[in-house]
């Protein structure tokens, strides 16, 4: 669905409300060897209009994943069809326990979330798997630019050229307490040629490239490394998840012309700065769903889970003429298991329209800083659990100031429960794209070796080649 940007800023209430309900959230049940780099798109196509470019063929898997939040723990075991979709073999999740904001706080409660998740879609699959791609959303990422330089010497650049750029930009990203996570090449300069999409083939004396690094605290990195190697899993992959969200719910058009992907999750809000088909810029802002569910229980003296089914059954970003007049049951803590009060919806949309307000115009800020280009100024993509609550497509656009639309993952066959509730999903299915092939299209040659025990060995290689 799309929410075009408003032309005045409505300051009444509408003479009616509006009966679209909200998307329901389903219930939380408790208790390979590296691709060629591709060679990037040109800057203008050359196919003439009607025709389509030949897409890359996916690798077929099987592949696991697992998303980290917040509130939920996903596993999704998957793999590539000759159509260019991916399926789902098995899925399993859990109600996320020992994770907050998107960081391990209790490694014990972690392991045993991940493991029942784990083995949920090992179950369904009939599968078991020793590898997974992992998301990254703890060790507070940072995204920024470096230019790295290679020395060529006159000679055609060859596929190791660009590998090495790549391997040197890695080590200069390196800082004390921090792991690159991800070293994306954004443009190429063949001598004095600027905005070189793909350098290999031309003849130069130096190589330069323009990358987007993105990092993560070491710490975090290995203790979310020791907490799978509990479960008997080993890191095959780590991806940013606003990039791995990016990839789900984005088209090719949107990742060229430029888009923003923001994804609303429990703890956290990831953005993702889309253009020219590279991602460009990330940030994360603290504030999530769980927070919406916090001030309810908080604002309302009712239970956390109480509070969810509110948020969930009659919450709403804006005010809607009859909200006064639409009594809700309310059961409230205390001594007396069975004290109920009734207020009207209101009181919870008074509630949730501050937070999410407040979360938009982070956003909003976060961009403005963002310092990409016109990227940032392009249409918004809602995705994640926080974008299914009503009325908050308009709410964005309004804030914005740009074009928004929600987000559901495409390209993909077995999620589970509803297409409704597919948003919850965007980065546990980018996730299987990154790893089915995605990663080629990023122009990142490696994206298996991340883990932070590896940057020395990397370094190691990185003098070695040099010598």
């Amino acid at each position: 669905m799309n929410y075009p940007v408003p032309g005045a800023v409505r300051t009444t209430l509408p003479a009616t409300k509006t009966t679209t309900p909200a998307a329901p959230v389903p219930a939380i049940r408790g208790p390979g060897t590296p691709a060629r780099l591709p060679r990037p798109r040109p800057a203008t196509s050359l196919v003439p209009a009607g025709e389509r470019m030949p897409t890359r063929k996916l690798r077929t898997g099987p592949f696991s994943v697992l998303d980290i939040g917040s509130t939920k723990i996903v596993c999704l075991i998957g793999r590539g069809e000759p159509d260019n979709t991916i399926r789902i073999l098995g899925h399993g999740w859990r109600r996320s326990h020992g994770v907050r904001s998107g960081g391990i706080v209790d490694l014990r409660e972690a392991e045993s979330a991940i493991r029942a998740a784990v083995a949920q879609a090992e179950d369904m699959a009939t599968e078991r798997r020793d590898s997974i791609f992992v998301n990254l959303s703890c060790g507070h990422p940072e995204s920024r630019h470096i230019n790295a330089r290679w020395s060529v010497g006159g000679r055609e650049i060859t596929d190791n050229d660009v590998n090495r750029i790549i391997s040197e930009g890695r080590v200069r990203a390196v800082s004390e307490g921090r792991s690159a996570i991800h070293t994306l090449p954004l443009d190429y300069a063949v001598d004095d040629t600027q905005e070189v999409l793909d350098p290999r083939g031309h003849l130069c004396d130096l190589l330069s490239a323009r990358l987007h690094v993105i990092d993560a605290n070491t710490t975090a990195l290995r203790n979310l490394e020791a907490v799978l190697s509990r479960v008997e899993l080993k890191i095959e992959g780590m991806v940013s998840s606003p990039l791995a969200s990016g990839l789900a719910v984005m088209n090719e058009d949107e990742r060229n012309l430029g888009a923003t992907v923001v994804d609303m999750g429990g703890g956290t809000t990831s953005i993702g700065v889309f253009g020219e088909g590279r991602l460009l810029h990330t940030a994360t802002i603290p504030v999530g769903g769980l927070h919406i569910t916090r001030d309810i229980a908080h604002g309302l003296s009712t239970s956390i889970d109480n509070a969810e089914r509110l948020k969930t059954m009659h919450g709403s970003a804006e005010l809607l003429a009859g909200d006064d007049h639409d009594p809700i049951l309310v059961q409230l803590i205390g001594d007396n298991d069975h004290h109920y009060v009734r207020i009207p919806r209101a009181r919870i949309v008074s509630i949730i329209h501050p937070r999410v307000e407040e979360t938009l115009e982070m956003v909003r800020d976060r961009l403005e800083m963002a310092a990409v280009g016109p990227a940032s100024d392009g249409r918004v993509i809602l995705t994640g659990g926080g974008s299914l609550l009503e009325g908050i497509g308009p709410m964005a656009a309004r804030i914005l100031n740009r074009q928004v639309r929600l987000g559901r993952p495409r390209r993909i066959v077995g999620l589970p429960e509803n297409a409704a509730t597919w948003p919850m999903f965007s980065t546990s299915a980018g996730l299987l794209a990154w790893a089915a092939g995605a990663a080629d299209e990023m122009g990142e040659p490696d994206t298996r070796d991340t883990r932070p025990g590896s940057l020395v060995r990397r370094f190691v290689d990185f003098i070695r080649d040099r010598v």
